[in-house]
């Protein structure tokens, strides 16, 4: 059976959560959000302004659900502060990648990792079309649930911006 992308259209954030962490990705689904209120978001956000200043076509919007950070003739360019979410961060270039496939535009993909002044280049295989594929089809499921996942601990949960309202009886 193929694939239809048009039942599982998602922002590319929520490609990101599902790699770092279900019941956040379940959260931001349900109009949940707490990055207003971290600081990590924040100096994402100003490393992400400042960084390639002289580039014209930075944050691009596709559809009105993808904000692609920067766009070339070549490439679709993801900024990252840090590798510490390469998995996440990965899939969530290879879904705009996938998503720019479905269109007809056909692009190599860039991670910058701006606080390591390291890349990562990353091409569309038919393997990371199927993960994309279930990746697409888990949000949807997990979007659709009346309740959230259960709480996982994983390492990184005291960064997240979430970590207070996960966490509360434990604080």
């Amino acid at each position: 059976m193929e694939f239809n992308l048009d039942n599982f259209k998602v922002q590319g954030v929520k490609v990101n959560y599902y790699y770092i962490c279900k019941r956040k990705l379940w959260l931001y689904s349900k109009g949940i959000t707490m990055e207003q209120n971290s600081d990590r978001v924040m100096i994402g956000k100003l490393v992400h302004e400042n960084s390639y200043k002289r580039l014209k076509k930075k944050e691009v919007l596709i559809d009105d659900m993808l904000k692609i950070d920067i766009l070339d003739n070549d490439y679709v360019r993801e900024v990252k502060i840090s590798s510490k979410m390469t998995k996440a961060d990965k899939m969530q270039l290879i879904y705009y990648l996938y998503y720019l496939d479905s269109l007809g535009i056909k692009k190599k993909g860039q991670i910058n990792y701006v606080k390591e002044r390291r890349q990562e280049e990353i091409e569309l295989t038919n393997e990371y079309k199927r993960e994309i594929e279930k990746a697409l089809i888990d949000i949807k499921e997990i979007s659709q649930k009346k309740k959230p996942p259960e709480l996982v601990k994983l390492p990184y949960c005291t960064k997240c911006a979430y970590y207070e309202f996960c966490f509360a009886k434990e604080v």
